[in-house]
């Protein structure tokens, strides 16, 4: 059995007044069927973990660096993550990849780094509309598999996330056919490059403005096992009925 896993990626979004949404959650949820994490700035982690460490929320950061320590001016390191109390974190973001320059070579050191500390990697990939418009989802989903996956990932330490670009924070959503598709192909290549073990165990979730109306219709989908949300996670009263859809998928 997968781990069916909702989780919620609040951006550069929240304050201190924020975790509240937290203590809403944790109320709400205790008879989830999945696992439930969030990951908030890097400022209110430790405040996150804190609030959280007697419910089954989960919490996880939005990045990591790829090196232990040294003089990288702004960044966090895995171990750091760790530190806090955090049990995910998300790597090879898109906006990461945009904003930052960020290469499947570099997600995948971050990937590393991430299971070096203990931590589960919830690594992003996903197209451009141009890629879609053109034919090449498939084609550049593989290589970014092939290029960001670590050698050796495992269920214990990989979850990976299919966001196509040109849906997140759009309103566009691919057709469930869409969907179906690409996570079916995932799934495959995992199952040819780590065997079917390991590779039917591993998480995929979806990403891409996921919310109350169309989660029910996504969990449908043999190999989406949860969700990556965005907008839709700041709020419990937003975020609740994706993790209800979910654990009655």
């Amino acid at each position: 059995m997968r781990t069916k896993i909702a989780a919620g990626n609040w951006k550069m979004n929240g304050l201190s007044h924020s975790l509240d949404q937290l203590s809403e959650l944790a109320k709400s949820q205790t008879s989830a069927e999945c696992a439930v994490v969030i990951c908030p700035p890097s400022p209110l982690l430790f405040s996150a973990v804190e609030m959280t460490h007697s419910s089954s929320i989960d919490i996880g950061a939005q990045d990591c660096h790829t090196a232990q320590s040294g003089a990288h001016t702004g960044d966090i390191s895995a171990p750091m993550v760790k530190d806090t109390g955090a049990k995910y974190v998300i790597v090879g973001h898109s906006e990461r990849r945009e904003n930052y320059g960020e290469t499947d070579k570099d997600v995948c050191a971050k990937a590393i780094a991430a299971r070096d500390a203990g931590l589960i990697a919830i690594l992003c990939i996903g197209e451009s509309l141009s890629d879609r418009e053109t034919g090449k989802t498939l084609d550049i989903i593989g290589a970014q598999l092939a290029a960001s996956v670590p050698e050796g990932a495992t269920a214990d330490t990989l979850v990976i996330a299919y966001e196509p670009i040109w849906a997140i924070g759009t309103g566009k959503v691919p057709t469930l056919a869409q969907i179906v598709e690409v996570h079916d192909f995932i799934r495959a290549e995992l199952n040819t490059c780590f065997g079917a073990e390991i590779g039917n165990g591993i998480s995929l979730l979806y990403g891409g403005s996921v919310k109350a109306s169309n989660a029910a219709e996504i969990f449908t989908a043999e190999n989406v096992d949860g969700a990556l949300v965005g907008g839709a996670s700041l709020k419990a009263v937003d975020f609740l009925p994706i993790v209800d859809a979910l654990s009655a998928s």
